[in-house]
């Protein structure tokens, strides 16, 4: 059950998702600026676009952007050839860095459901048992089979309900 999910939602998954949002506003920001680095200035206004992507694309709880500050001493680190200026790798690096703690908190957000979603199955399957007409196609399904399809509605149902918001 883990493996599949994986599969839909891991690690590798969330870094194309990083990835994609990252080249997508750099461009968006190089193209308003006209330069092919960004400045302090442009990489803030690329930090908020990127926070907001990823509240958009990525299940969990929405994360706050880093301050000014912060995002300065970051873009010290980064700027590998010392101009000032980040360009397109050096930003790819920046977002990683900056978005590594925001991935292990989705990620925690995914292993509490897929804990909390088996332990539910089994407390409404013993419910439902006595349903009538319900009841007895409960009763015949595998509580592991019965937990999985839960298991994958609750994940369906969250990542369904966050395209529509």
């Amino acid at each position: 059950m883990g493996q599949v999910l994986d599969k839909f939602h891991g690690k590798e998954w969330r870094k194309r998702q990083i990835r994609k949002i990252s080249d997508k506003v750099f461009e968006r920001v190089k193209n308003q600026s006209g330069r092919a680095t960004l400045t302090f200035e442009d990489l803030y206004i690329a930090v908020l676009l990127v926070y907001n992507d990823i509240n958009k694309r990525l299940p969990g709880p929405h994360f706050d952007p880093p301050s000014k500050d912060q995002i300065r001493s970051m873009m010290q680190e980064c700027d590998l050839n010392l101009d000032g200026q980040i360009n397109h790798d050096e930003f790819v690096k920046f977002i990683q860095k900056l978005t590594t703690d925001t991935l292990v908190v989705v990620s925690q957000g995914l292993l509490v459901t897929l804990v909390v979603a088996p332990t539910v199955a089994m407390a409404t399957k013993k419910a439902t048992e006595g349903v009538p007409g319900v009841g007895k196609v409960v009763q015949k399904l595998p509580n592991s089979i019965y937990a999985s399809l839960v298991t994958l509605a609750i994940v369906w149902f969250q990542t369904s309900r966050e395209g529509i918001e």
